[in-house]
């Protein structure tokens, strides 16, 4: 018999190298470490839509394109988002600007319900509790 080699479920999880942003690296480059940080470059990469090498590349700022902003976009699109006290699931930042800048929904009773709730959340920057801009 012989035996098979498995990889293990578990990570060990090395820092990556944001030394190529300069002291204040841009979010999006923030959140695609963390993710390459809890998964893989490949992991990442499948979850946002790029290449392994394209994330590698971003996150040496030595990307090759004139312009990273479909990947910038990408990584927001799947990276940046918060659990949403009122519909009960994450949602992208984009999406809860939208949600809670909305007119009162006044023709429906659980469309209300969501609303106040989003009206009071600590993402809410107009909100006393919230903050979070």
């Amino acid at each position: 018999m012989s035996e098979q080699k498995t990889m293990s479920p578990r990570r060990n999880p090395r820092p990556v190298n944001l030394a190529g942003w300069g002291p204040e690296p841009p979010r999006w480059i923030r959140l695609l470490a963390a993710e390459v940080e809890a998964s893989n470059r490949s992991e990442a990469g499948e979850r946002i839509g790029v290449s392994r090498t394209a994330v590698s590349l971003c996150l040496a700022n030595k990307y090759s394109s004139p312009s990273t902003s479909g990947i910038e976009r990408r990584v927001l699109q799947a990276l940046d988002g918060r659990d949403c006290p009122a519909q009960g699931c994450r949602i992208s930042a984009e999406q809860c600007r939208e949600f809670r800048e909305r007119d009162c929904p006044t023709h429906n009773p659980m469309s209300m319900r969501i609303w106040r709730v989003c009206q009071g959340c600590p993402h809410n920057p107009e909100c006393e509790q919230g903050g979070e801009r």
